[in-house]
Order: C-alpha cells, then structure tokens, then sequence
C-alpha cells in the first residue's frame, strides 16, 4: 500500500519530558528525531533493545560513543575551497544582480526608453497576426 507516515501519541510525565528534551538538545536534534531514532532501532532489532549506561558498556565495544569517523586533509581542504568558491559565486550573482538593476534603472529613467522593443511585446504581436502557410 506504500510507506505512510503514522503519528504516535502517549503521555509521560513532565521531569521525564524535560529530560528527554536535553537528551535532544546535547544531540541537536528534535524530540520527534530522538524517538523516530529510536523506534528504527527497535525496529530493526525486533524489539529487542537493551539501554544501558556508557559507564557499564566497558570495554565489550570497544569503541567510543558517539562514534568519530577521521576525514582526510585533503577532504577537508577540497571542501574548504569549495565552499570559498561558493561564496565568491554568490558574491558575483550579487553584484551581476546589482549591476543588471542599475541597467534597468537607468534605460528606465532613458529619454529613449520610447524607441526600446520588448521581444515579449512582439511575440504578443506574432501571436495575434494570422498565420499563412506557404505550399
């Protein structure tokens, strides 16, 4: 039938509630984020979730919460140039933008603005004339 979104409901009690909102904030997520995450992993292990403190986990994972994934320096370079590309992009369309404004302003403000023709006017006008076939 497809992949509807369902909404849940259910009440707790409000130490709980600021608790959880914490919870979300220390991960910059949402409260909606925090409980989506989690019924996916109860999902995905059928319902067999266990929760446990960081502190009883020892050294059985071995890895450290959340986990840190290192990034190459040239990736962190290339995306860096990136970005700086980016922003010098947006600051050339700003002033291309600029630019084109104060072109239209000043054939606006132009003596001969009369004598300008809009290509939009004649392909108004070529749609109104009647079309001959030649043959």
């Amino acid at each position: 039938m497809g992949n509807k979104n369902k909404t849940i409901s259910f009440r707790v009690n409000e130490d709980s509630f600021e608790t959880l909102r914490e919870i979300a904030e220390e991960r910059d997520l949402s409260l909606s984020a925090v409980f989506r995450d989690y019924v996916d992993l109860l999902v995905a292990h059928d319902g067999r979730v266990k929760v446990v403190p960081e502190s009883e986990l020892g050294e059985e994972v071995g890895d450290e919460f959340p986990p840190k994934v290192e990034v190459p320096k040239s990736f962190v370079r290339e995306h860096e140039r990136l970005e700086l590309e980016a922003e010098h992009l947006r600051e050339q369309l700003q002033e291309y933008k600029e630019y084109v404004s104060r072109l239209q302003q000043e054939l606006d403000a132009s003596e001969d603005a009369e004598e300008v023709v809009h290509l939009e006017e004649l392909d108004d006008e070529l749609d109104t004339d009647e079309t001959y076939r030649l043959g």
